[in-house]
Formats: C-alpha cells, structure tokens, sequence
C-alpha cells in the first residue's frame, strides 16, 4: 500500500509500506479521503526532528484526515460502511492516570499520528479505533473535516482562556493555528478579535472574518489600537501563537487586570516573562498541548454555519502529487494557510460535489 514517507531530513517519497491493517472488535476500517498537510509535519519535513521527538527511521506522514469507513470490528456500534467520518489522531492509554482524569492530551503514552515513531494516515486506508472517528454531518465536506484537527486546537484555546461573553480577545501570531483561534474564540463568546502579524498576506485572509481586527505591528501601534479598543483597560484575553520569543516580554502591556493568557505557540528556546507585572495585575496564564474532547465540539460548530472554515483551504493536490504539495508548503509562503492532499480524487461529499 503506498505511502507518504519521510524518509530522513528533506527527502520524502512515495512507496509501498506494508502497515498494520488487521481489524480489532473496537477498530473501524476507514478509507482515506483528505489529508491536510501541518506545520509539524514540514518541520520534520525541514529538521527531522520537533523537540525531543527525533525521525529516526522512515515515518508515514499526515494527521488532518477524514475518510469513509469501510469496514467495523465486531464489537464496533457507532459506525456502519459507508459513513463519513474525520479521526482524531491521538490514542491515549485508556489505563493511564492522565486518561482516568479526563486529560488524555499529557498521556505520556499517547501514540499520535506521525510524530516519532508512529506513522501518519497519508495512505489509501488506515484502522483507528471506533472512540477516535467523529460522524461528519452531510453538510460538512471532507475538505472541512479534515480541518476538524487544526481547528480543535483553537477550541482548546478558547476553552481554557474561559472566555466570557463580550470579551475582547488579542491573538498573536496570524498563522493557520492564530486564524483558527480567532475563529474559535468568537465562536466562544468574544465580541471582537485582535490579531498580529509581520505579514500582511496572512492579515487580509484572517481580516475578512466579521469580527476580527487585523494588525500590522510593523505599521500600527499595537498598544495604542487596544487601548482604543478597551478605553484603556486592556484586552480580556491573550492567546500567544506566534511562538516568537520577542512577543513574550510585552504580552503584559496588551492584558487588563485579571486578565486570562493562554500560550498556544512554542518557542524554541526559553522566553522572558515579567512575572512582577504579571502579579500587579493578578494575570492568569495557561498553556495548552494539542486538545481533548474537542472533536465533537468542533464538528457541530462547522455543521451548524458559525464557524466557516472553507477561505482558509488554500490548495489541494491530488495524492500522486504530494511530494510537489509538501515542497509547496515548506516555502512557507504567507497567502497559503492550509494545504491538502487529496488521497482518493473519486470520492464526492454527500451532495454529490467535489469537496475541493
């Protein structure tokens, strides 16, 4: 069965890979529609490695997927041939203590697609267990439910910022994981959204959505834009997703006493916080990792028209192009949000469209 495969730092193929495909009772068989391509995934990609997870051997690549189940294990009762459905790619130890406390994101045991060693879904089937696939509405495309993953991130987000309604958010950093933020914390409650960036590209995209202010911090003073925005008392809420290490030591003059951030970025090397000014103002801050029981959530936010996530699908490419697809988003370009490939052209959504 071919596969996308990283081979080693900047070399991929596509090649037969002989992987598991044996159904338990609790496993469905699913046929891989869409995959989008992740900005972890090009950095493996680019580095071979994220932090302490390292490419040590080849690894199938991808983890934004949706499909179409085609076969259930015999204990399987949610699912049935022919269902859509997108997969959330992180399976816990369901004995962890993590798993036991609902926090099933920190399991140390957690085997997530296509970080080392375990292998993606960029290949024609995979099996994954019946608790991890999500039914996908018929009004939902597979191109959107293979955004499902990125946008669970921005739920997860909103969800530990506890955002109340009419909050102002600010956001930092317009990349795809800051638009779905956005998104995700209007769709929360927040009135209004602002948002940074360097590249104005990425700012017309994002700035296109009611609700969202985009701002240049290279041509518009960003304190004094949220200090208009709040009559001076600073924003509600701060999520950090640059990841950039210059951001850190002004996040303090943006939030309002009692404000709440929430550090979704990951810098590279360690930052610099005033934790002084921190506690002037009783500042709450939070991090998150990845989501958990964000998946059903997510759907039914796109199911329901409140969250739209379609202008940010930049472009497809069919599966035998996914090389020329990965060399595409390795460049980084600022007007490309999201990238995918589409693993099976033939399929159609279920209103008998192309889903791309």
């Amino acid at each position: 069965m071919n596969a996308v495969v990283l081979e080693k730092k900047n070399l991929i193929n596509i090649r037969d890979v002989d992987l598991p495909l044996e159904l338990g009772p609790h496993d469905v068989k699913v046929k891989i529609h869409t995959v989008g391509i992740c900005g972890s995934d090009v950095h493996y990609y680019k580095h071979g490695r994220i932090g302490p997870f390292v490419v040590e051997k080849p690894m199938v690549l991808g983890h934004e997927a949706s499909g179409t189940v085609v076969q259930v294990g015999s204990a399987v009762t949610r699912f049935a041939p022919g269902d859509r459905v997108c997969m959330e790619p992180g399976v816990p130890d369901p004995n962890s203590r993590a798993s036991r406390l609902g926090l099933y994101n920190v399991d140390p045991n957690v085997r997530f697609w296509a970080t080392p060693p375990v292998d993606g879904c960029l290949t024609p089937y995979i099996v994954h267990p019946e608790s991890f696939c999500f039914h996908l509405p018929e009004q939902v495309s597979f191109a959107e439910g293979a955004m499902v993953e990125p946008f669970a991130i921005g739920m997860q987000s909103a969800a530990k910022a506890m955002i109340h309604p009419g909050d102002i958010a600010l956001v930092t950093g317009a990349g795809p994981i800051g638009m779905m933020i956005a998104l995700a914390a209007l769709a929360s409650g927040c009135s209004r959204v602002l948002i940074t960036d360097l590249a104005q590209v990425k700012l017309d995209i994002i700035g296109k959505y009611a609700g969202v202010t985009p701002i240049n911090i290279q041509h518009q003073d960003l304190k004094q834009i949220v200090s208009e925005a709040t009559d001076g008392w600073g924003v509600d809420v701060i999520f950090e997703a640059s990841g950039s290490k210059h951001v850190y030591p002004t996040l303090m003059d943006y939030i309002c006493p009692a404000g709440r951030i929430v550090l979704v970025g990951m810098p590279i090397e360690p930052v610099v916080v005033d934790v002084v000014a921190a506690q002037a103002k009783e500042v709450s801050i939070t991090t998150i990792f990845r989501y958990a029981n964000m998946f059903g959530r997510a759907i039914n936010l796109i199911a329901s028209g409140k969250v739209d996530l379609k202008p940010l699908i930049s472009k497809s490419f069919p599966f035998t192009q996914s090389l020329k697809a990965f060399d595409l988003a390795a460049e980084e370009r600022p007007d490309m949000v999201k990238i995918q490939i589409a693993v099976d052209l033939e399929m159609e959504d279920s209103n008998g469209k192309g889903s791309y």
